[in-house]
């Protein structure tokens, strides 16, 4: 939009959230454009992709500081940690690209291919294997972590463009947001199958589970609202209106 007021990059940055006064406390400068992070498993740092200069960052949780940035592929997008070897997996949009990085050597391991559009990442607990939501491909692209290959796609319901991703707990299954789908599919990851899809709101986006694994929440674009599913029924509980288009969600655990 040409009369549209210029995006102040000047704010871009991962913002540090007190979640008990709910207030915004401190921003941290990343790139240019940041889109997702992810957490290491030692809580010690957060990996950023940073859309604009094509590079994801890794910055110190304790002091805030930046460690460096690792040079990556066109419109980084979604960050995801393999659990068991630390491992930051970044998508790339625009040629289709997942890359595998060491963030301690801070290197590029490996580049894989999967076509698609790869949005998320999602990691079974035990690392062995990563699902990656290919938006425009319509389909799961499943990674053999350990040789960094391309196992399978699984292609999920006509209509779907997946974007977010929800492991469970136990690794058995997998929820996937849908975009313009309005549903999550929830994906057999023993069968690498699709098991059912649950309706929820309108462009569904951001999906997250509760600590309990019991709980499926959905941030949903067009509608305005977040979803509260029920894992086990498959069922949508109801929806909590929110403010406009909202895109990603996560879940805590309620301070004491």
């Amino acid at each position: 939009d040409e009369n549209r007021a210029p995006a102040d990059k000047t704010a871009d940055g991962l913002g540090v959230i007190d979640p008990v006064e709910r207030k915004l406390i401190d921003r941290w400068h990343v790139g240019s454009d940041p889109e997702q992070f992810a957490i290491s498993k030692d809580g010690r740092f957060a990996f950023i992709a940073n859309e604009d200069d094509s590079s994801a960052s890794i910055i110190d949780l304790v002091s805030g500081q930046s460690r460096g940035k690792v040079k990556v592929s066109d419109e980084p997008e979604g960050v995801g940690v393999n659990p068991q070897n630390g491992e930051v997996y970044v998508t790339c949009e625009e040629k289709g690209e997942i890359f595998a990085i060491d963030p301690d050597q801070q290197r590029v391991v490996a580049t894989i291919e999967t076509g698609g559009r790869p949005r998320s990442i999602a990691f079974l607990p035990d690392g062995s294997r990563a699902y990656v939501a290919c938006e425009n491909g319509g389909y799961l692209a499943v990674i053999d972590a350990a040789s960094h290959k391309l196992l399978l796609k699984i292609q999920l319901p006509t209509g779907s463009l997946p974007m977010g991703t929800a492991m469970a707990t136990d690794g058995k299954e997998l929820y996937v947001s849908t975009g313009r789908g309005n549903a999550v599919v929830v994906v057999d990851t023993q069968k690498n199958a699709v098991a059912t899809t649950i309706p929820v709101g309108n462009r569904v986006w951001g999906i997250a589970l509760d600590p309990s694994g019991s709980k499926l929440y959905t941030a949903n674009g067009a509608s305005n609202d977040v979803s509260v599913v029920d894992v086990k029924s498959r069922k949508e509980l109801r929806r909590i209106k929110v403010g406009d288009g909202p895109w990603g969600i996560t879940s805590i655990r309620a301070a004491k």
